[in-house]
């Protein structure tokens, strides 16, 4: 339950953060790519409403309440700072995603992953590796161009299942390519 008191917020056995929605904690529509901007101003805020700091001379429960929001409050921040993170927590929430989900990638750009990673393990001169970086941002650009709109321009009623779906084959290649970047760093 949560009560107001002389205007101060004070939460009372009821963990609000838990049930909310991210989006409807942060008060932003729904959206592919969060505006960070607009973010850090919207966590500062909750931030300093919410800080366990401010319920140190409330019950232990309300304390608990405090810390739990607290965390639920920046693991929402973290999700939105990172647009990869940001597309896998609304594909989740439509359930277009599940949590360990074993995605199938398409075979023409396994074999394109495959003869990169062969050249990978040739790559033994900073020129080879860094050619291959380069590499790895244009395949990472031409992943992203086919759904680029739909990313920057989502909207919660006009974007369709299916166009989601190709944001997910997106989220997928991208993390394989992640994947190879690290590889690649390991390597230098």
């Amino acid at each position: 339950m949560i009560f107001i008191d002389s205007g101060k917020l004070i939460l009372h056995q009821f963990n609000i953060f838990l049930i909310m929605k991210y989006f409807d904690l942060f008060g932003i529509p729904i959206q592919l790519k969060v505006d960070n901007a607009q973010l850090h101003k919207r966590y500062i805020e909750l931030s300093r409403k919410f800080h366990p700091d401010y319920f140190i001379n409330e019950s232990s429960s309300m304390q608990t309440d405090a810390l739990e929001n607290s965390a639920a409050l920046n693991k929402a921040y973290k999700t939105f700072k990172n647009m990869e993170e940001t597309i896998r927590y609304v594909l989740m929430e439509k359930n277009l995603m599940e949590e360990e989900e074993k995605y199938e990638l398409p075979a023409e750009f396994l074999m394109e992953m495959l003869e990169l990673n062969e050249q990978m393990m040739e790559a033994d001169v900073e020129e080879e590796r860094e050619k291959l970086k380069s590499d790895l941002q244009n395949i990472e650009s031409g992943i992203y161009e086919p759904v680029k709109n739909i990313i920057e321009n989502y909207r919660e009623a006009a974007t369709s299942a299916e166009e989601l779906l190709q944001v997910k084959e997106y989220y997928y290649k991208k993390k394989y390519l992640d994947r190879i970047r690290q590889q690649l760093a390991g390597k230098a």
